[in-house]
């Protein structure tokens, strides 16, 4: 039995108003969401390793059980069902495929995506797979990860077995998700798995993945037929602190490291080297053909936006002397991650992609908020989170009106789940889990977001 649905969506706007052919739906990630970190013969991934440390994670939390979507996929995707969710997508772990990431495959790991695959083709809800969402197999990492240049043989076999289990029933797929931050933050940072910092690491790293990104879009395109592929990036609206110079080429460098640096090698661009002089140094790591090999012609890219950034000039940071100015010194409404709420920063990333030439079609394939939800009653009346909702895709709808190519736009994320480093301190959800009991709740958002599908 579904739950019950408000007939109104509360600010003056309907799905359909973004033409029939808009794509709407939820986002999710495997290492967050499906537990069984070591059942039915899966294999430890970098987020198993990384998690064992218990200060790299909110209160030494892990994904070994995250929302245990492993073992209820039926239910989670019955309420997708129930709350008119057209559109669901989520990542294949590939150590639960190939447990040691080359070589044998993991029954079990296969005999479960398809059957989740095929529940939600049942359910009427069209599957989007993204290869790869940041949780390599550690035995990869152990011979280098995404330093090692041999990652290009092993990304080809995964695709290429992804593609031949999946391809005659899941026909979107998503290269790579968020290249920026995992490397960013897993091989330059260290604050995420697999934990390694400095250029040394993040260079090689960031070469390989977007050689990698390219590789797989190609081997997709020879292995599923008719299948529609595109890659996905994480991007903020960039603004200068102040009007100064200095400011201003700040904000500069950090658009080509944030924005730019994944997207305008698959153009055929190249890196942005011009405004990011350290990129220079990813020359030590090309070999002749890779300017060509960087570039795939995607069916469509995904832009992941959840607020802008302000930067301004620092000497003391290396490489950019650019620092990022955080919302809460600038005394900004934030969301429990620290990111201001600034709904115009999705039209500004809308248009700064539409700018490029070459991109066939853009969709949102992630936004959203986590703020402080209180379960009460068996109600989480989260109207800050329907109020970020509701303004962000007005924008998305001005872009529209004015003729900027934006074809969808998925929610991330449908249930509460592991936020990465964060724990499960922020909750993104439309779905509210208590994580002891499991027991799912559709918080007031998710209940206006099914309104505003059904065109209420």
């Amino acid at each position: 039995m579904g739950p019950s649905f408000s007939s109104e969506s509360g600010f003056g706007l309907k799905s359909s108003d973004f033409g029939p052919d808009f794509i709407w739906g939820v986002s999710t990630a495997a290492y967050q969401i499906e537990g069984a970190y070591n059942s039915d013969d899966k294999g430890e991934s970098i987020w198993d390793r990384f998690t064992m440390d218990y200060k790299n994670i909110h209160e030494g939390q892990n994904g070994q059980i995250a929302c245990d979507f492993y073992n209820r996929y039926k239910t989670d995707i019955l309420l997708m069902k129930s709350m008119n969710i057209p559109h669901f997508r989520f990542s294949l772990a590939w150590s639960r495929l190939i447990p040691k990431g080359q070589g044998n495959l993991n029954t079990a790991g296969i005999d479960f995506y398809n059957r989740v695959i095929d529940l939600c083709l049942e359910c009427g809800i069209t599957p989007w797979v993204t290869l790869y969402h940041w949780d390599l197999p550690q035995a990869l990492e152990e011979k280098g990860g995404w330093t090692n240049r041999e990652i290009l043989n092993w990304f080809e076999t995964y695709v290429r077995h992804c593609g031949r289990l999946f391809g005659d029933r899941v026909k979107n797929w998503i290269v790579l998700n968020e290249p920026m931050v995992f490397t960013g933050a897993g091989y330059f940072l260290g604050a995420h798995a697999p934990g390694k910092k400095g250029l040394k690491n993040f260079l090689p790293a960031v070469h390989h993945a977007a050689l990698c990104q390219a590789l797989g879009g190609k081997i997709l395109r020879e292995t599923v037929e008719n299948a529609i592929i595109g890659t996905t990036f994480s991007c903020s609206q960039i603004t200068p602190y102040s009007t100064k110079r200095r400011d201003i080429k700040a904000a500069k460098k950090a658009d080509a490291l944030l924005n730019r640096l994944f997207i305008e090698p698959s153009l055929g661009m190249g890196y942005p080297v011009k405004d990011l002089k350290i990129l220079r140094r990813l020359e030590k790591y090309h070999k002749p053909e890779d300017c060509k090999n960087l570039i795939f012609d995607y069916d469509f890219i995904g832009i992941q936006n959840y607020t802008r950034e302000v930067v301004k000039h620092s000497f003391t940071v290396p490489y950019i002397r650019s620092k990022l100015v955080s919302a809460t010194k600038r005394n900004v409404h934030t969301t429990l991650m620290d990111w201001e709420v600034y709904p115009k920063s999705i039209h500004a990333m809308i248009a700064q992609f539409n700018a490029y030439k070459g991109i066939k079609k853009l969709i949102v394939t992630e936004n959203g908020a986590a703020f402080e939800d209180t379960l009460i009653n068996n109600t989480v009346d989260d109207k800050r989170r329907q109020s970020y909702l509701k303004e962000y895709l007005k924008e998305v709808y001005r872009a529209k009106k004015e003729g900027l190519a934006i074809d969808g736009y998925f929610v991330w994320t449908f249930t509460d789940n592991f936020e990465w480093a964060e724990g499960y301190y922020p909750r993104f959800g439309l779905v509210h889990i208590d994580f002891e009991t499991q027991k799912r709740t559709i918080k007031n958002s998710g209940i206006w977001y099914s309104g505003f599908l059904a065109n209420q």
